[in-house]
């Protein structure tokens, strides 16, 4: 309960002098295996940079053009198929701390599953999965420069 109202009240002092607070990270276990997930803001982006020592699988989600994304699903399964993780990201960032071994990697974004076979040992191993982006929708046209039929 202390903890709570310490997290309320740093949040107000913040928000009152006009500094939003950073946004947090996504943590959990998925059959025992620790993940975070995040990076929506220099903030967030900092404190992913600052944990990746912790972890030994670091995956980056973005468009082909380099913007960020967040909502990527993401499924984890081992050598022999069993799953490992499953969740949503809360950001561009997902980092988890696996045994050292085979694993696969599923993410689907905007329904689009992406899937690689990986290795991890002590090293952080880190995997840029990049999606094409839709026209006119991620990068939607100013008012000015639409044509009119």
């Amino acid at each position: 309960m202390k903890s709570t109202w310490l997290k309320v009240g740093v949040g107000a002092i913040l928000m009152a002098a006009g500094a939003a607070p950073a946004q947090a990270a996504q943590t959990g276990k998925g059959a025992g295996e620790a993940y975070i997930s995040g990076g929506i803001g220099m903030a967030s982006q900092e404190n992913m940079k600052a944990r990746e020592k912790e972890f030994n699988l670091k995956l980056v989600f973005t468009l082909v053009e380099g913007n960020y994304l967040a909502d990527v699903s993401v499924a984890l399964k081992d050598a022999t198929g069993k799953s490992v993780l499953g969740t949503t990201t809360d950001g561009p960032y997902f980092m988890a701390r696996l045994p050292a071994g085979a694993y696969t990697v599923s993410a689907t974004y905007d329904g689009v599953t992406q899937t690689r076979k990986i290795k991890v040992d002590e090293r952080l191993r880190t995997e840029y999965l990049r999606w094409p982006s839709k026209s006119g929708v991620d990068f939607p046209l100013p008012p000015e420069s639409r044509r009119e039929s």
